[in-house]
């Protein structure tokens, strides 16, 4: 079964444009190379009710939730007060996790501190190589923070055990304007319905105009709907192929 992935960024921040969002290009381009497909995105206020919300609609329907964002000691780091209201958990305060906060910080223990050990009633604490703090994992739920570095590494450090069946990709570069190729795409797309087929103008680019993708997990599969198109577009307007 083809593994799926939803990514809730979360962060004020991210809606008024003060920071730019780096985690969710990250994130779909290393679950996408892992065999996960992608197929939800959307960024969310650091407000409970509105985390919660998404929690109950997406948990149930794809087989990971990726949250990154809203995970410090702040007033508004509340996703995983909003990741436990939408899975319906009590907050507790982890006596692993004080631990590793007293390692990590010097007295006294203040209730800054004290919210890094906030986590849902029944989240897993996954330690890797590498790791000073666990990723939390509530249900299919996995929790990062939003600073990039810090997300990079740990998702880096767990990332295998997200591998799937691997997608293949092959592309073809054309110098026709869609509009010209556009009945040979839909043409593919109708013979192979589950090929991911997709078209991409680039502008200014001196020996093509279109770039062509063609996705799927079956390699077979593939190499036929490749070798369909190929035949379709005329051979003088095909500039490369990878």
């Amino acid at each position: 079964m083809e593994k799926t992935a939803a990514i809730l960024i979360i962060g004020n921040e991210i809606l008024s444009g003060k920071v730019t969002d780096d985690n969710s290009p990250y994130l779909s381009r290393e679950l996408r190379n892992l065999g996960v497909d992608v197929k939800r995105l959307a960024v969310l206020p650091d407000e409970v009710e509105v985390i919660a919300e998404q929690i109950r609609a997406w948990v149930g329907q794809y087989h990971y939730l990726f949250i990154c964002g809203g995970v410090g000691p702040t007033h508004d780091d509340v996703t995983v007060a909003g990741i436990a209201k939408g899975l319906g958990k009590e907050i507790i305060r982890d006596p692993l996790l004080l631990t590793l906060v007293q390692k990590l910080y010097p007295p006294p223990v203040t209730e800054a501190m004290l919210k890094l050990t906030e986590i849902p009633e029944g989240t897993e604490l996954i330690m890797a190589e590498g790791l000073r703090y666990p990723v939390l994992a509530a249900s299919n739920i996995y929790i990062f923070p939003g600073i990039p570095e810090l997300l990079r590494k740990k998702f880096s450090a767990i990332k295998e055990r997200f591998r799937s069946t691997p997608f293949c990709l092959k592309k073809i570069f054309v110098k026709s304007h869609e509009l010209e190729i556009a009945h040979h795409l839909t043409t593919v797309n109708r013979l192979y319905p589950s090929l991911g087929l997709g078209s991409y103008p680039v502008l200014r680019h001196p020996e093509y105009q279109v770039m062509l993708t063609l996705e799927s997990k079956d390699p077979t599969y593939l190499d036929q709907a490749f070798l369909h198109l190929l035949n379709l577009l005329p051979k003088d307007t095909v500039v490369k192929i990878d």
